[in-house]
Formats: structure tokens, sequence, C-alpha cells
């Protein structure tokens, strides 16, 4: 026997604050919807898994995603590129990379045995203290202090 229920799921749609249709019935349990008149009974229907609500369905950024990465990549060359290097990849960064090369090429010459201890830590101040500017700067630096 079909019975419509479209009174029923307006009611549980205004109960559960959801749209009537994401109201869903179990179809084998049609029977226990129609008997059920209060509220009650439609709270009880509910909990028992008998009556539920589907999630909402939203917009997929799958494709907006994908057109962004695109857009990400084109106008990157170096005629659209405006300002100074460092407008780009800020100025620290930059100082920190170079730091860092820096103080790693120094750690391989003592491991080297290029360089001994007093050397190296001299060599570290420097570097620490802007007084090396480069990594070509800190090689020739070395060169000397051997040829010494």
């Amino acid at each position: 026997m079909v019975v419509n229920l479209k009174k029923k799921k307006e009611l549980v749609a205004r109960m559960l604050n959801v749209g009537s249709n994401r109201v869903k019935f179990e179809p084998d349990k049609l029977d226990d919807i129609t008997d059920s008149i209060t509220r009650e009974d439609i709270r009880s229907l509910i909990k028992n898994g008998v009556i539920w609500t589907s999630k909402p369905k939203g917009t997929s950024r799958s494709r907006a995603k994908a057109k962004l990465e695109v857009k990400k990549k084109h106008g990157s060359g170096p005629g659209s590129k405006k300002g100074r290097k460092t407008a780009r990849t800020g100025k620290k960064e930059l100082y920190v990379k170079k730091i860092r090369t820096m103080r790693y090429h120094l750690k391989v010459l003592k491991d080297r045995n290029d360089v001994n201890r007093e050397i190296y830590w001299s060599l570290y101040k420097k570097i620490n203290g802007g007084q090396i500017r480069s990594l070509t700067h800190l090689r020739t630096t070395v060169k000397d202090l051997k040829s010494q």
C-alpha cells in the first residue's frame, strides 16, 4: 500500500532544522512511520535509525583548485617579475640560506682537517659578524690562511 508521507517528511524537517529533501525514511519500516502521529513518536523513530538525514551536498572545489594551480604557474616568468630579488623572497630568508651554506662548508673543511679548531672558530665568528660575504669569499679566505 503506497502512502503519501510528504507531511511527515515536512514535520521531521522542521524538527531537525533541515530541508525536506534531506530527510530519508527506511523503506522497510514505512508502516511504522505512517503510524507515528506525535513528535515523540517521530523522535523515537529517529533514535532507532528508521528516519535519518543525508549530508548536505556542497560545491566541489577540485576544478577550482586545479585551475588555481595552473594560474600560479603562469605569469611567473622573468618578464613578469617586478622589483628586486628580495621582493619575492625576504631578505632574512636569503641571509639565513647564505649563512647556513657557509657554516656547512666550514664544517666540511673542519671534518676534512683542512682547517684546525682555532681557524674554524675565527672564521665562524667572521661569518656570524658579516665580515665574510659569500661562499667564494670564504674559500679565498681559507686559501689565504692556508698559504700563510
